[in-house]
């Protein structure tokens, strides 16, 4: 892993102000209000680009090969301004970098509505992946900063925000489509929604900065074991995520034969029990521990896509994605909460460590079910990713920092 000296090296982590531990509960209470507001409002400016993609294939006159290509620069800016992310939140502190990347993040995704070439909505799409990714790494570290105020796990229900608002994001995408409303107007409405939100909520993100020390080392080296684990974990979730984001409808289509509007079926069913499972999430990790959440999420994923496998019809389908749902639900949440606390590494660092490995799987997972689906099957495809779900159940057992 390249280690980038001129940004500093971390050895310490962010020690609160008495005024946020000594706070009382109503405070706190706010606290943890402003930061699912920052993680809803980027779920919702997400929602709202994705919502508007058939419009503008359209109006670019785009083939689907084209648009497939043109897509790829949203998570190539991802991976590009990853190494610098957790850095730059270390350095400067993530409520600072939160505010700046949030408000650039919405300003690019109101300039994706002005695009007129595809030239110019894939130079959109990278910036807009680059602020998306420093959003996610600042708002997190605030995750975990909160988390540590409450003295309990709160993650799994602040990424529920983000899966709400993209069910919020859709219905406004179809409210917008049913007023004709061009995308960009669409976009300017929602980023206006956004930094409204931001302008009442950014005084009380948790301001903390990280103690740094720079030391000279080589230029690649080696991060903490415990991070890669979570990261492996956290790509074979996300593998499986991505699968249903991309090729759930697909699946639903061409194997289940699913009729006219149910085709969208397993894609709703497993949405609506992700976003459940995140606002429960976090009571359940209370009572059973986070190991044994994980090890049941891990087996819920592998039953639901075999289900789905050998027994594709509607019904036993649409079940078995909903486990799927409930398993992905809070493995995410629970891995970065595990990262943000890990000994002598800051919280925006080991986020970045554990996302860097993790969003590998969002990104190669669905090209991977399209190749075997070519060489065998897409049946055949959900069973390969299914056997993930029994990885991640074998992996967090051998993790002496989960328990």
């Amino acid at each position: 892993m390249i280690d980038l000296q001129f940004l500093g090296k971390t050895r310490t982590k962010a020690k609160l102000k008495k005024s946020y531990t000594q706070a009382k509960v109503c405070y706190l209470n706010r606290i943890r209000w402003a930061v699912s507001v920052f993680y809803f409002g980027m779920g919702l400016c997400f929602a709202t680009w994705a919502s508007r993609i058939p419009d503008i294939k359209t109006s670019l006159h785009l083939s689907e090969g084209a648009l497939g290509t043109i897509l790829f620069a949203l998570p190539l800016g991802q991976l590009i301004v990853m190494p610098f992310s957790g850095k730059l939140v270390t350095r400067f502190g993530s409520h600072k970098v939160l505010i700046v990347a949030l408000s650039m993040y919405v300003v690019s995704m109101t300039n994706l509505g002005l695009a007129t070439a595809a030239w110019q909505l894939s130079l959109g799409l990278f910036v807009f992946g680059i602020f998306g990714n420093l959003s996610n790494i600042a708002v997190n570290t605030q995750g975990v900063y909160t988390e540590e105020l409450f003295k309990r796990t709160i993650m799994a229900s602040f990424h529920g925000m983000w899966s709400f608002a993209g069910f919020t994001g859709a219905l406004v995408g179809l409210a917008m489509l049913s007023l004709q409303l061009t995308p960009y107007i669409h976009f300017i409405i929602v980023a206006a929604l956004v930094l409204l939100m931001m302008l009442f909520n950014f005084k009380h993100l948790i301001k903390a900065k990280e103690k740094i020390q720079t030391e000279q080392k080589k230029l690649f080296s080696k991060p903490d074991s415990s991070l890669l684990w979570l990261g492996v974990i956290g790509f074979c979730c996300m593998a499986s995520e991505g699968v249903m984001f991309d090729w759930s409808g697909v699946y639903f289509k061409d194997v289940i034969k699913a009729p006219g509007p149910l085709v969208i079926l397993g894609y709703t069913s497993f949405m609506i029990m992700m976003a459940s499972g995140r606002f429960i999430g976090d009571a359940i990790i209370l009572k059973f521990g986070r190991k044994v959440v994980l090890q049941v999420s891990g087996i819920l994923i592998s039953s639901g896509l075999f289900t789905a496998v050998f027994f594709p019809y509607v019904i036993p389908a649409t079940i078995a994605f909903m486990f799927v749902g409930l398993g992905v639900s809070t493995i995410i949440p629970t891995v970065y909460s595990v990262a943000g606390k890990t000994p002598n590494v800051a919280p925006s660092v080991a986020l970045t460590t554990v996302s860097s490995v993790s969003f590998l799987g969002f990104l190669m997972g669905p090209p991977i079910i399209g190749y075997i689906a070519e060489l065998s099957s897409l049946r055949f495809s959900f069973a390969f990713i299914g056997v993930f779900g029994l990885l991640i159940a074998v992996m967090v057992s051998r993790i002496k920092a989960i328990k």
